[in-house]
């Protein structure tokens, strides 16, 4: 059984969330304990998949990808295995979630346009065998990628 989180973990865990590039001594400093101990528990939580990976937030609009929608999905319900691997394959799908509620699958999608979006959703996911219904919601604004105001 994984180790339960203490407080240590958490502070390590958050600092990384901050700033992944944190060296191995700056997050010994960061959380105030030794070198020695951070890279023990860093190690640990990688190895208890706690923490799952590194990597960089990227403005999607900087890289092309100026549409972005959250697309809804009903789907037949032994579908799931399957549905994961064919959602996988499309490079434009972000994120998904299985729900529970009104939707069975919740994507977000970033596409290079929105004739781009249209032919993600109705050639792509519309195809899928066990797919009954999508239901597309545009994003106006994504407030992750919304500058702070000036003097914050």
């Amino acid at each position: 059984m994984d180790a339960p989180l203490d407080a240590i973990d958490r502070r390590i865990v958050a600092a990384l969330e901050a700033d992944a590039r944190l060296s191995g001594r700056a997050l010994a400093e960061r959380v105030m304990i030794s070198r020695a101990n951070a890279y023990a528990r860093l190690e640990r939580l990688m190895a208890d998949g706690v923490i799952t990976g590194f990597g960089a937030r990227v403005d999607p609009v900087k890289i092309g990808l100026t549409t972005s929608a959250y697309v809804t999905m009903t789907v037949r319900q032994n579908n799931w295995r399957d549905l994961q691997e064919r959602l996988r394959a499309i490079p434009e799908v972000r994120h998904m979630a299985l729900l529970g509620g009104e939707f069975d699958v919740m994507l977000l999608v970033r596409a290079a346009g929105n004739d781009a979006l249209r032919r993600v959703v109705l050639e792509q996911l519309q195809a899928i065998p066990g797919v009954l219904a999508t239901r597309t919601f545009l994003i106006f604004e994504d407030a992750e990628n919304v500058p702070a105001p000036p003097g914050s």
